[in-house]
């Protein structure tokens, strides 16, 4: 391996103050049971472009369970490769052990077997003779690219670069470690993230790179389609979905995956696009507001996909489907409670354009369930920021008028303690007669 890059805090922005401080209590911990702790990939490189990271992941020469037995709030997940996830409330931050490129044919354990305890005598066998874990150097060239590469290292401040990711980072380029053909065809959804992390960072793709997607893109259809809808719903929220599947269309990336998206890549799906990207860059990170079924109709409506395809006919013999059919996008395999709650956001942006309906009507539809998912996509698609803001305000009358319930007071100005309502029992009727025994 060869010799990284080291560069000292001096020569480089990142600082400690930017960086999430639970993340800096693994950090410290970790270092305080003597492991190696590294804050590692995309956070890094985030925090060098002046960007606030979506997670602040760890690499460490900790086993997992070895995390485990210094974080409490500590849960081990993954059945191919243990990770490490430390939980602060809502927050998870991801600790995984180095680890280095697994050949073919080697495993860690079969599915669904937990891994032993790397601690004892059978576990430290076991991780010896599959050797996947690794060191911070095998770690390093394991990842796609070069930019996602790149190292902090808490105990001396330092940045370390085994791959020249610094230099890829400076002059804007999103290139592969190792061999581009190879590293698309291990993992085909690098080609989806190559092309989004390139429009996310207004970076360039290395040629060598585009060569192997575009000899390769085949290859994305052997990809789980749960991951590759998941894979869209994150370009989507990145604030730079227009550019992503321009590119996407222009390299033939959409067609393996969704038939309705290679024919549709005009203006109307890059005019929709280019509505959500405006809504997301005004938000620091994505919002929960981009919900799953407000982005699969960003995709679907300028498609002129309908959210209501005629049902089958039924074979002889056999009853209808109780549920009416799902729109098709390719091989995506879109939710049915996704699909469900996009239809009553459409039904509802009638209403919604009503601004003729009474105080009643209006103050009754800001309590449906579905009114925050209706009330965005207007926001995004209505082109109607007059009737946004009534609603917005109507909302937060409804929202005020809630008055908080505080515990009564006592005369000398105590809490009175709530005491719990008891229960009658159920008795006899006044008058009444127990029925004489059979």
């Amino acid at each position: 391996m060869p010799e990284p890059r080291i560069v000292p805090r001096a020569a480089h922005s990142l600082s400690r103050r930017d960086i999430d401080p639970d993340a800096l209590k693994v950090l410290h911990r970790l270092r305080a049971g003597e492991h190696l702790a590294y804050l590692v990939g995309g956070s890094v490189r985030d925090l060098l472009l002046g960007r606030r990271p979506k997670d602040f992941d760890i690499g460490t020469s900790a086993h997992p369970y070895q995390v485990k037995k210094l974080f409490r709030n500590c849960w081990i997940i993954g059945r191919r490769f243990r990770l490490a996830h430390v939980r602060f409330g809502p927050k998870v931050i991801e600790v995984a052990t180095f680890r280095r490129q697994i050949a073919p044919g080697e495993e860690i354990v079969q599915d669904g077997v937990p891994a032993p305890d790397p601690t004892t005598p059978e576990g430290e066998h076991l991780i010896h003779h599959d050797n996947t874990f690794g060191t911070p150097a095998e770690d390093a060239f394991r990842r796609d690219f070069t930019i996602n590469a790149l190292f902090y290292d808490i105990a001396t401040f330092s940045i370390i670069d085994y791959v020249g990711g610094l230099a890829d980072l400076r002059e804007g380029v999103v290139r592969a470690i190792g061999d581009p053909g190879v590293r698309m065809c291990e993992d085909p959804v690098r080609m989806l993230r190559a092309v989004a992390l390139a429009a996310r960072l207004n970076f360039r793709i290395d040629e060598p790179v585009l060569r192997a997607i575009r000899a390769h893109r085949h290859e994305i259809a052997r990809s789980a389609p749960p991951r590759l809808l998941e894979e869209y719903y994150k370009i989507l929220r990145n604030g730079a979905a227009e550019q992503t599947f321009r590119t996407l269309a222009e390299l033939g990336l959409l067609e393996p995956i969704s038939m309705e998206l290679h024919r549709g890549a005009a203006d109307p799906l890059w005019t929709s696009l280019a509505e959500v990207d405006a809504y997301r860059q005004t938000f620091e990170s994505a919002p929960d507001t981009l919900t799953n079924p407000i982005l699969m109709g960003s995709l679907l409506l300028p498609l002129g996909i309908s959210l209501y395809p005629p049902r089958p006919a039924a074979p002889a013999g056999e009853p209808e489907r109780r549920h009416p059919p799902l729109p098709k996008l390719g091989d995506l395999p879109l939710a049915r409670r996704d699909v469900e709650r996009l239809r009553q956001v459409i039904t509802l942006q009638r209403r919604l354009r009503d601004p003729g309906a009474s105080p009643r009507a209006q103050r009754a539809l800001v309590h449906r369930s579905v009114f925050r998912d209706a009330l965005t996509w207007l926001e995004i698609h209505g082109r109607a920021p007059e009737l946004v803001a009534h609603w917005q305000a109507l909302a937060a009358e409804a929202a005020g008028a809630l008055p908080a319930v505080e515990p009564p007071e006592d005369q000398a100005g105590g809490p009175v303690p709530l005491r719990r309502k008891r229960r009658r029992r159920r008795g006899r009727r006044r008058g009444g007669s127990r029925p004489a025994p059979q």
